[in-house]
């Protein structure tokens, strides 16, 4: 199973659930596409978009659901990363866990599968 991973404000996500499907945060809904990243992606993701931010989700979901919507393009210094081209449906989502702040200011991550 292939996981990519969107960091989330919790009270966005929480609608979402509620809703049933996940239209994009603002950067998201500006740019066009879901922003997502890999697990070797996620990390510096939070450190760059998301640095100091409590009340975080870390959404695991799995790309192979997502068909051809599922673009990886390139971004920083040439990196692919996934982008997703419609709405998210909650079926595709694997698990939602807390992505809190460590002591050092630092998300403190789950485990990635």
């Amino acid at each position: 199973m292939a996981l990519i991973y969107k960091i989330s404000p919790e009270v966005l996500w929480r609608q979402a659930e509620k809703d049933g499907s996940f239209t994009g945060a603002p950067i998201d809904l500006q740019d066009g596409y879901i922003h997502f990243s890999t697990a070797e992606q996620v990390r510096e993701t939070a450190e760059r978009h998301f640095a100091g931010q409590s009340d975080l989700l870390l959404v695991a979901v799995e790309a192979d659901t997502l068909g051809g919507a599922l673009k990886y393009e390139p971004s920083r210094g040439g990196a692919l990363f996934p982008h997703l081209y419609c709405v998210l449906s909650m079926a595709s989502v694997v698990w939602v866990r807390p992505l809190p702040l460590g002591g050092d200011g630092r998300h403190v991550f789950p485990e990635l599968t």
